[in-house]
């Protein structure tokens, strides 16, 4: 889900700001190695004095950071990469984001570094560090905290309607026809951008046919697209489409203006699909929501009969950096990686900011937060999972994901058929 990639799961989305802010050049001539990343408010002064911090003790260099707005930064970093003017680390989402740079052979292999240091692996929860690993290599570690999607609800609309939060996907039907038939409309869905309906398949196909159908998808395996997995998955999203599950005004409702988070607040529908930053959202955007114990959240449903496990979970991994493997100061830049981003202090920094770090050992930290409840959750969620797969849309080719996400919407609007579907991606 590209839009909400960098948000914070506790402390609001990222403030993506059109300029950048530091030095502009990269770290290729030695001397100061660059650090680069996306601004944000809330987490860039926590990485600048984790920066610092590691400056006064380093013998190794000295880093320092440079902060861009989303979009220039992703251009920025395709250009600057194998350049004179490449940073030393580098901010990214892991899986084939980072791909095309691995590929490149623009990224050092990191490795060994985790072999060297097995307490640095070992920090961190396993199906996070894995969002950065490609062919059994290692190529970024966790920087920020974890983003999986939650399928978030209104308790009371529950309760007036005599339904249960559903466990499994015969549950979630059954809810859908009770609740349409309260003239509540199931599911809130912000229609008008793609990536909010791209969370359903996700779910769907990992449930029905386990992550190695879309992995196959990924490596551009031939004919994977044509999967029986994949024609199944969408025939029962389309099943739950015409069901009325999202009514029938989903087209017209924005995400960035807050249309599906106010219709689940306002008990105008009954749950709403979305990334952990749902529940942020709704602190700011509705607070009385929050405190009045209706907002729940719970893990998606069950496909009984399907090859995935339950556990899993989608959405955005974390968030990475990286070594450019032109950087000449690799030295200080593995020191960085294997002592600050488990450092004491930075962890309970980005908790303070309301973050919850892929770090083992910290839930008693993090329960102690003033929404421990719901960051707790979140937490062991992610440790217990047995995969968690990078959104879609950040770990396909761009090309490949945007021709996906205009299928999806025209298959959410009526206008694309399951077979269709498979049809235009295997095209692509």
């Amino acid at each position: 889900m590209t839009t909400q990639a960098g948000a914070l799961v506790l402390a609001g989305a990222l403030v993506a700001a059109c300029g950048s802010s530091g030095p502009a050049g990269g770290g290729g001539e030695g001397g100061t190695g660059q650090v680069w990343a996306l601004e944000d408010a809330a987490l860039n002064p926590i990485e600048e004095a984790s920066i610092d911090r590691f400056n006064e003790g380093s013998d190794s260099g000295e880093l320092e950071l440079a902060t861009f707005g989303n979009d220039p930064y992703k251009q920025r970093l395709r250009v600057a990469l194998g350049s004179p003017n490449a940073p030393d680390l580098f901010f990214n989402w892991g899986g084939g984001n980072l791909k095309e740079y691995v590929d490149a052979g623009q990224v050092e292999d990191l490795t060994g570094l985790l072999d060297e240091n097995p307490e640095l692996r070992d920090a961190f929860l396993p199906s996070v560090l894995a969002g950065a690993e490609l062919d059994g290599k290692n190529y970024g570690l966790p920087m920020r905290g974890m983003q999986p999607v939650m399928l978030f609800y209104n308790q009371a609309v529950l309760e007036s309607a005599g339904v249960e939060v559903p466990q499994t996907w015969d549950e979630l039907l059954t809810a859908v026809d009770t609740l349409s038939a309260a003239g509540v409309t199931p599911v809130a869905l912000a229609g008008t951008q793609a990536w909010t309906e791209l969370m359903w398949i996700e779910y769907i196909l990992d449930r029905v046919g386990g992550p190695e159908v879309f992995q196959a998808i990924r490596d551009g395996e031939p004919g994977a697209w044509e999967d029986p997995a994949v024609l199944e998955s969408l025939e029962m999203l389309r099943e739950l489409i015409d069901r009325g599950a999202f009514g029938d005004d989903f087209a017209s409702v924005g995400y960035d203006v807050g249309g599906a988070s106010t219709i689940l607040a306002q008990g105008d529908a009954a749950f709403h699909l979305m990334g952990s930053w749902e529940y942020t959202n709704q602190l700011n955007d509705s607070p009385e929501f929050v405190e009045t114990g209706d907002l729940g959240w719970t893990t998606f449903p069950a496909i009984e009969g399907g090859a995935g496990d339950p556990s899993n979970l989608v959405g955005n991994v974390s968030n990475f950096y990286s070594l450019t493997s032109s950087s000449e100061n690799k030295e200080a830049a593995r020191e960085y990686l294997s002592t600050a981003l488990t450092d004491d202090q930075y962890i309970s920094d980005l908790i303070e900011a309301g973050d919850v770090p892929p770090v083992q050992g910290i839930r008693d930290q993090l329960a102690e937060t003033e929404n421990g409840d719901y960051a707790t959750f979140i937490y062991d969620a992610t440790a217990d999972a047995e995969n968690f797969q990078l959104s879609w849309d950040q770990d396909l080719p761009a090309d490949e994901a945007t021709e996906m996400l205009t299928q999806l919407e025209q298959f959410f609007l009526g206008n694309q058929t399951p077979q269709g579907f498979v049809e235009a991606m295997s095209g692509v």
